[in-house]
């Protein structure tokens, strides 16, 4: 079995935010950088998603999501904030933590079952606790593709 999504080395990052506007045009900008995808239309399609509700997970983790067509298969992005940022998320919490991804327009199970590992990785509070104490992000990359490859096998 394969992964699920792929998350390129320069698609994790240490990001300096203020707000959740700020963070999704700063998703916008890394997934145009690393993975050749409009930026414009990233940002159009993950801000029109955070108007249904806010992708704040909970406990400062925020998943904000989007389908795009183009792309062919699901890709992601990872960012860990200098400082936690609120993004209306259910729990009141502002985040510390921030897993972009974006799947093909037509990649509804696909899409979901990502969601759904990404989820399952956030929810984990041993690896919330590393990823945050990561001292960089090579570091942090190592973690995320640790799990992501054991999760594929």
């Amino acid at each position: 079995m394969t992964a699920l999504f792929t998350i390129d080395l320069q698609a994790v990052r240490i990001v300096r935010a203020e707000t959740k506007t700020q963070i999704l045009g700063a998703l916008a900008d890394c997934f145009s950088e690393v993975y050749g995808l409009d930026r414009v239309s990233v940002l159009e399609r993950v801000e029109e998603r955070e108007t249904l509700g806010s992708t704040g997970f909970g406990r400062g983790v925020a998943i904000p999501h989007a389908r795009l067509e183009g792309l062919a298969r699901p890709v992601a992005a990872f960012f860990r904030l200098e400082n936690p940022v609120d993004f209306a998320s259910s729990d009141a919490m502002p985040v510390d933590c921030v897993f972009g991804l974006l799947s093909p327009e037509q990649a509804g199970a696909t899409h979901l079952q990502a969601l759904a590992a990404i989820s399952r990785l956030m929810r984990d509070e041993r690896m919330h606790e590393r990823l945050i104490a990561a001292p960089d992000a090579d570091a942090i990359y190592a973690l995320l593709v640790n799990v992501i490859d054991r999760d594929a096998a």
